[in-house]
């Protein structure tokens, strides 16, 4: 009998070489797990199992051959459902795109599919990618692995479900204001949100463009570092994307002087409000890591507490804008309707959920002739002071360090009659997305001869079984080899 839990990327591809496993076999164990464990979880919205099942098989033919295998071969990954794969469903969660499928390959799966990596499926959502706990989803709720009555967090809670689970690998989400972090330390798992441009957004399906970054959600930092070396890059497609030299791939821990490095603790993510569980986990990996001899400082970010205000004017903005797009006319079609307008209405007032049509309303409102200078520029003038602070800070340090959210995973609806509660659970997350930072949640995790429960999936370190604690490095644009290399120490001594 396979076993997947123990499964990395790494640990995946040294098995395939040492003939340990086929990927065939592996990618047939994922769909029988699936097709089990899934049913209470909810993390998928479609399999593809033929298409699977094929490229596994290639690439057990080519391994038979003698070629040489790319790192990423064979391996089974999770895809968020607002990712275009050719041919396959790209519903964003939304009833609007429900019978949509994809026309192109975005450009992250064009990279993926050059190393002969294998799609199980697309992942569930928070619809076109707006909420923090996967409950707005016009099709299914998913559910935390770790406890069956709670969130797995949100926009990309199927893709953190799916691989905390053990139901893949690893998969790829979106990163609007903390979308692929906050699920990621909900379910204990790794998630990495890239430098604004880093990685090609080109089929992705917009919600904010000036915020959306495209990640990986991983069980261990390594693997996060081997998908991002992957997808990372300039794009021809994408005007925002960047050509940053990061070397021929990115560094290895080993050949970097990670103790030279300082790490801030802004003063503004530790003045209250915080879960005790989070700032004892919290606390715990900061020791952890003075362990490691690493320096810290304490900084200030002083305009921290205008980004939540800020994220929900400018988000807001662009979501009315990008969704425009959503007609009647084109995606999908109201057939009952026989005019223009009722077209229009009838479509958008039954295909978007009650969380995407208060954004396009509240957007709309602030771009609205007499109020755009009052809220939307004004908002952007305070983004500029927000990035003008982490600026600041990185003349001081290297890399910054803070928890990922107030709380663990809440309850399922627990928050969903109140959504300023829910925007508050992206308070750490959304400075990142504003100055356009790499960052990077891990989970808390107890050094080794602690007790045995606490270690394995992140758990916060306490007698009692709890939920997971992760917490958030920030760094420098285009420095993702800095918060990788530190969070690759840390699993070094904790696991």
């Amino acid at each position: 009998m396979l076993t997947l839990h123990g499964l990395t990327i790494k640990r995946f591809h040294d098995g395939l070489l040492n003939k340990e496993f086929s990927a065939f076999e592996i990618t047939k164990e994922f769909f029988d797990y699936i097709q089990d464990k899934d049913k209470e979880i909810g993390a998928y919205l479609s399999l593809h199992k033929d298409e699977a099942l094929s490229e596994a098989s290639k690439v057990d033919v080519a391994f038979a051959e003698g070629e040489n295998l790319p790192a990423l071969a064979g391996v089974p990954l999770a895809i968020k459902d607002n990712i275009l794969i050719e041919g396959l469903p790209a519903t964003a969660a939304s009833k609007m795109l429900k019978n949509y499928k994809a026309a192109y390959d975005a450009t992250v799966i064009s990279k993926l599919k050059s190393t002969q990596a294998v799609f199980l499926g697309k992942t569930n959502m928070d619809e076109f990618a707006m909420g923090s706990s996967t409950e707005n989803s016009a099709f299914q709720k998913t559910k935390n692995p770790h406890d069956l009555e709670r969130v797995p967090g949100g926009s990309s809670g199927g893709s953190a479900a799916a691989v905390a689970a053990h139901m893949a690998i690893a998969a790829l989400g979106t990163d609007t204001g903390g979308s692929i972090r906050e699920p990621a330390s909900f379910c204990g798992v790794v998630g990495l949100k890239p430098t604004y441009g880093a990685v090609s957004r080109y089929g992705a399906i917009a919600m904010a463009s000036s915020l959306d970054q495209i990640g990986p959600i991983t069980k261990t930092v390594e693997d996060a570092a081997i998908l991002f070396d992957i997808i990372r890059g300039k794009d021809d497609f994408d005007a925002t994307s960047a050509d940053h030299d990061y070397g021929e791939k990115l560094p290895d821990p080993e050949l970097r002087d990670i103790k030279k490095l300082t790490i801030g603790l802004p003063k503004e993510y530790f003045i209250g409000g915080l879960a005790k569980e989070v700032q004892d986990g919290v606390s715990h990996a900061i020791n952890s890591l003075k362990s490691l001899g690493l320096n810290f400082k304490e900084i200030s970010l002083p305009h921290t507490k205008y980004a939540l205000s800020a994220y929900y004017i400018i988000m807001p903005a662009e979501v009315s804008s990008n969704l425009a797009r959503y007609d009647g006319i084109r995606y999908s079609r109201n057939v009952n309707s026989k005019t223009l307008s009722e077209i229009y209405f009838k479509n958008k007032g039954q295909g978007f959920g009650e969380e995407v049509r208060r954004r396009i309303m509240l957007g709309a409102y602030v771009l609205s002739s007499g109020y755009y200078d009052a809220y939307y520029a004004k908002a952007q003038k305070v983004r500029r002071l927000i990035k003008e602070d982490f600026d600041n800070v990185f003349n001081e340090v290297d890399v910054i360090l803070g928890p990922v959210t107030p709380t663990p995973a809440f309850k399922i609806g627990e928050k969903t009659k109140d959504p300023l509660s829910m925007y508050l659970s992206d308070i750490f997350t959304i400075p990142v997305n504003l100055a356009g930072l790499p960052a990077i949640s891990i989970p808390v995790r107890t050094i080794p001869h602690t007790p045995k429960r606490a270690s394995p999936s992140g758990f916060s370190p306490d007698p009692k079984p709890s939920l997971p604690i992760g917490f958030q490095l920030i760094g420098r644009p285009f420095h993702e080899a800095d918060i990788l290399g530190i969070g690759q120490y840390y699993e070094r001594i904790t696991t």
